[in-house]
């Protein structure tokens, strides 16, 4: 026995001892992967060729072997924080020179560019202003602080239900009792619409009768508002045409029916600030190219069985028609024609609107009412109305998903891909070179970095919101440890039991 062996033993127990702490001080290090001291045996060369005597002079350390199982994943919820799930390595620039890391901590600097806690850029695939991923190379990834661009509004989409059960609104506001006496000679019949915008209603009167010619009518329209009452408008009334009405204005009709023969007189027009002219109306709000909004009202008035007139505008202007709509008897829209512009849906009708902002007017509309129903039952809304239009936006939160495509969320609700992370891997992880602050370079030994999106071969997922635990297991050890001291006092002893045959020789 010799010293040889002894000290070498207590190096090599040392080592195991520095590599053991070494995996202790780091149990809580995000990404930190644990080693193992490999050992080896020494020979000396001079007796190599003999076979059955061979001595060995002791142990060296072979390599620290890294241990690149995965680590338990930790939820953070920190938007940043991301964990990787399976094999792979980010790849991190220092100011252009590249390291590979597992510690997914990172935050956005000053100039948006996403970094760790060294300062090192992460990598991977730009989008461009319209999120669009650029996969022809990796590039420091950072996040726009830019206004997102507002969108102009051109399309809605809604679905409704018109009760099928509803009264018409347009074309049966008044009418008036049937007679077959003649009595309408003597009382006439009086509509008036107190309270109008001048000019905004008009009454026509229709009838049947059981005779060959059809009776003849005169009316007269009195303004009731002018002091003093001037005198009424006369004329002999046309079938089907209209007769306009001003504020506080009223029409009378007089003629001589003949027997069985019906009277009606009926508003024509459409009013948005009086109810009793539409059966529903909702509104949406339309941005126009610089991101100004304004209000759109629409309504619908039936004028019968299967038949409704639609009107939009915007609030605070007149709505006029802008198209109508037909279901059949089972209740499904079959058309709808629009009646102010060229349509090429058959499910929409399209309008437009002026805009007062600097941006391009008129505003072209459709609003598509693909899924509306005309059953028997409450009028309003199947689903909330869809609008392909928003205002400009700031970026307020992001997200990474699991193959490590970074989605900024604005404060107008809309969203869009800033960037994606890309994962290294190697051929041997264990020929990379540890360079501290949990960053590895990569060497001939390692060969190469295979460049991929998360999920892609050989890569793994990425977990947002999370982060990758050290993968050291404190149980399995604190048991290397002990037998790492063991190791090293039982080298110790050898060293002693040489030295005292060594003092047994000089003592003779």
């Amino acid at each position: 026995m010799g010293y040889q062996q002894g000290l070498s033993g207590l190096a090599a127990a040392s080592s195991d001892l520095d590599v053991i702490g070494n995996n202790i001080a780091n149990a809580d290090t995000v990404g930190f992967k644990s080693g193992t001291a490999v050992f080896a045996d020494l020979y000396a060369n001079s007796v190599a060729t003999a076979v059955n005597d061979q001595i060995g002079i002791g142990t060296q350390l072979a390599e620290v072997q890294q241990q690149f199982s995965q680590g338990t994943i930790t939820t953070t919820g920190q938007s940043l924080d991301v964990a990787i799930n399976g094999s792979g390595f980010y790849q991190m620039s220092n100011n252009g020179t590249l390291t590979y890391s597992r510690n997914g901590i990172f935050q956005v600097n000053k100039a948006g560019q996403i970094t760790n806690a060294q300062g090192l850029q992460l990598m991977g695939y730009a989008a461009n202003a319209a999120g669009v991923i650029n996969t022809a190379q990796t590039v420091p990834l950072t996040v726009p602080t830019q206004n997102i661009a507002p969108a102009e509004t051109t399309l809605v989409g809604a679905q409704f239900n018109l009760n099928a059960q509803s009264a018409a609104t347009v074309g049966t506001v008044a009418t008036p009792s049937t007679t077959d006496t003649g009595s309408l000679v003597s009382s006439g019949v009086t509509v008036s619409n107190p309270g109008q915008a001048s000019n905004s209603d008009a009454y026509t009167i229709t009838f049947t009768t059981s005779g060959t010619t059809p009776p003849v009518y005169s009316y007269s329209v009195q303004d009731n508002t002018a002091t003093p009452t001037p005198a009424p408008v006369t004329g002999t009334y046309t079938a089907g045409t209209a007769i306009p009405l001003g504020t506080g204005q009223s029409v009378t009709f007089t003629g001589t029916p003949g027997n069985n023969d019906t009277v009606s007189v009926a508003n024509t027009n459409f009013n948005q600030n009086v109810s009793t002219t539409y059966n529903y109306g909702n509104s949406f709000t339309a941005y126009d190219s610089l991101g100004g909004s304004q209000t759109v009202d629409y309504y619908f008035s039936k004028t019968s069985s299967g038949n409704w007139n639609i009107y939009a505008g915007v609030e605070g202007s007149p709505a006029v028609q802008v198209g109508t709509a037909t279901f059949n008897s089972s209740g499904t829209l079959t058309s709808v024609t629009s009646t102010t512009m060229p349509s090429t849906t058959t499910d929409g009708v399209v309008f437009q609107i002026p805009n007062t902002d600097g941006s391009g007017t008129p505003q072209t509309i459709t609003l598509n009412l693909t899924g509306t129903t005309q059953y028997g039952g409450t009028t309003g809304l199947n689903s909330a109305p869809s609008n392909n239009g928003y205002p400009a936006g700031t970026l307020s939160s992001y997200s990474i998903n699991a193959n490590g495509i970074i989605t900024g969320t604005y404060s107008n609700q809309q969203t869009a891909a800033l960037g994606q992370i890309v994962l290294a891997n190697f051929n041997d992880p264990n020929g990379l070179v540890d360079l501290g602050n949990n960053e590895y370079e990569a060497t001939a030994a390692s060969g190469q970095p295979q460049i991929g999106v998360p999920g892609g071969t050989n890569l793994g997922f990425l977990q947002g919101g999370a982060v990758e635990s050290s993968n050291v297991d404190l149980t399995n050890e604190l048991v290397n440890l002990i037998t790492a001291q063991r190791n090293y006092q039982a080298n110790a002893q050898t060293i002693k039991t040489q030295q005292t045959v060594d003092q047994t020789l000089i003592n003779m």
